[in-house]
């Protein structure tokens, strides 16, 4: 059967209703011009601003510090990255979890506690009614961060951070000091070279895409790259250890208040240990008063006594006071301006040469020979050797020694005369170590300093010369004769050449001497290749016998021993290949 198509009339559109659409669609058009007019003049500098942060992130490192690592790299002081656990329990929700359901504290307890280790009670305790900001624990290994992370349970958030610490402990806590709980240098190397340590690295934004993905910008290849500079030091950790024990021991042995003793590279200014006793241990640094916490082998002063001797005897040979092998005599006392000064044990030795006066440490006799040189020269003297002057080093910062006007000094024949001995001005145990390093290498002035990079720009600098090449080499063997044959013998070690000498002086107090001493030695080695100075001082030992013939010799010959070691130094050998002995 044909099927036949329906025709439908046309009707025209209503007028009403067109002019309706009409309208309303125009109020569209113009209310979605008023919005775009909207966001883009009155609302455009806020949206730029939600635009940056969803498209870009700001990258800030932490706040680290530059390992401290020996000249062997054993590690002195390094960060170590910890993790800070925050809880928010209204978010609490596990791997296939609907997003609606939440977790209870119990719940998430149960999966904490075997990774960190503690019992769920103690750990529920920690939580309370705040239902997001809770601090669960601190001081999180990498590790056990890990496998929180690896739970995938929303509601734990992890803060890394960046602890100091000191695996050598109280070895080096007087030489680095430590770090403060806000990770800034609080005492020694840490606090005086703090900008050398920190790790200064700038902050960066990543521009990323809609997906999250980082887009190519402008950053340099190493903006992101940490930093894994160390600072290197000249110490050596064996020889470091070798004195920190010897010193500890008599320290405790003679109850003296403190103690110090360095080695030092006479050539260069390198520092191989430094120590002084007591220490702290610096990963507990608040537990410890902090009179520890100060450098006093470079900040406080004491008179060197009969350890500058052999400085003074250096000063009159250079001005031609005295000959080599001349003689001086010695009753015992003398009297100076109305004062009468005396050996330490009130006995003369007669005519004695000047390395006798050495070897019995004779007051009279230094006094005698130095009232040769006139006073001007000797003042100039001493202040030529920086005595009053700060001495630049990168430990820390030193304290000027004491000189007395020059007036004074000139006109008061007392004052020329203690100084001979040792008394009557006042330098730093670092500074002795620097005038001792003079005479054992010719002569020159030379830094000490413990880090690698400060003795590069020393080194830059011309060498002050103080001594002759022949001076410092009649000393020195003259020094070696103290231990041959005098107050010094207790360092003797056969087949090397060693010189020394003993210094006892009595602390002043108020103008007056006390009966507190300070008990001193400084050896030089080999003398026959000077390579190395050591220098231990022992203040207030509080038992009889205290010289430094009997307190500190000793901690010298055990730290020798140690270096002969460390530093492999060989033996004087004959021909037959035989130790030499010495005469």
């Amino acid at each position: 059967m044909k099927k036949y198509k329906k025709i439908v009339d046309l009707v025209p559109l209503d007028q009403r209703r067109f002019k309706v659409l009409y309208i309303f669609s125009l109020v569209i058009i113009l209310c979605l011009f008023g919005r775009l007019v909207k966001l883009q003049v009155f609302n455009a500098s806020e949206l730029q601003k939600k635009a940056r942060l969803i498209q870009s992130s700001k990258t800030s490192s932490l706040k680290k510090r530059r390992s401290i690592v020996d000249r062997n790299n054993r590690l002195i002081a390094y960060d170590k990255p910890l993790y800070k656990l925050w809880a928010h329990p209204k978010y609490f929700n596990f791997p296939g979890d609907s997003l609606k359901e939440v977790r209870s504290i119990e719940e998430v307890t149960k999966k904490l506690s075997p990774i960190l280790d503690i019992k769920d009670q103690i750990l529920l305790e920690k939580f309370n009614s705040n239902m997001s900001g809770i601090m669960l624990l601190d001081k999180i290994s990498e590790e056990k961060a890990e496998n929180i992370r690896n739970l995938q349970i929303s509601g734990l958030d992890l803060f890394k951070y960046s602890q100091r610490y000191y695996p050598q402990g109280e070895l080096y806590s007087n030489l680095i000091g430590f770090v403060n709980d806000d990770n800034k240098g609080s005492a020694g190397l840490e606090l005086h070279l703090d900008n050398q340590i920190k790790v200064f690295n700038k902050s960066n934004f990543i521009k990323r895409g809609g997906d999250g993905t980082p887009l190519p910008d402008n950053s340099s290849p190493g903006d992101f790259i940490s930093d894994y500079k160390s600072l290197g030091l000249t110490i050596d950790s064996k020889l470091q250890k070798a004195s920190f024990n010897a010193l500890s021991k008599q320290v405790s042995n003679w109850k003296a208040k403190k103690g110090f003793a360095i080695v030092m590279d006479v050539n260069n200014g390198a520092i191989l240990s430094l120590v002084s006793v007591p220490s702290y241990d610096p990963n507990k640094f608040w537990q410890y008063d902090s009179a520890l916490f100060k450098g006093w082998y470079s900040q406080d002063l004491f008179e060197p006594g009969s350890t500058f001797k052999p400085i003074n005897l250096a000063l009159a040979l250079e001005e031609n006071v005295i000959e080599k092998d001349g003689l001086v005599e010695d009753i015992g006392k003398i009297n100076v301006g109305g004062w009468t000064l005396s050996n330490w044990d009130k006995k003369g030795n007669g005519y004695i040469d000047y390395p006798k006066v050495l070897q019995v440490s004779s007051n009279v006799g230094m006094v005698k020979i130095m009232q040769n040189l006139d006073p001007v020269i000797y003042w100039d003297w001493l202040k030529d050797l920086g005595i009053n002057e700060n001495l630049e080093t990168d430990l820390y910062e030193s304290t000027p020694g004491q000189l007395k006007r020059k007036d004074l000094f000139v006109n008061q024949s007392i004052e020329p005369a203690v100084a001979s001995f040792g008394k009557g001005f006042s330098i730093s145990p670092l500074k002795l170590v620097q005038l001792h390093a003079a005479l054992a290498n010719g002569g020159f002035e030379v830094t000490p300093h413990v880090t690698a990079d400060f003795k590069e720009r020393v080194n830059k600098n011309t060498k002050k010369q103080f001594f002759s090449h022949e001076v410092s080499k009649t000393v020195l063997e003259w020094m070696e004769s103290v231990v041959e044959k005098g107050s010094g013998s207790g360092v003797k070690i056969e087949g090397y050449r060693i010189a020394g000498k003993t210094g006892t002086s009595q602390k002043a107090s108020k103008g007056s001497y006390s009966s507190k001493k300070v008990c001193s030695f400084v050896a030089t080695l080999p003398v026959n290749d000077p390579k190395y100075v050591v220098l231990v001082v022992v203040d207030e030992p509080s038992k009889s016998y205290a010289y430094g013939s009997t307190v500190a010799v000793p901690v010298a010959k055990e730290i020798i021993e140690s270096l002969i070691v460390i530093e492999k130094i060989p033996p004087l050998m004959k021909d037959n290949g035989m130790i030499v002995k010495k005469p």
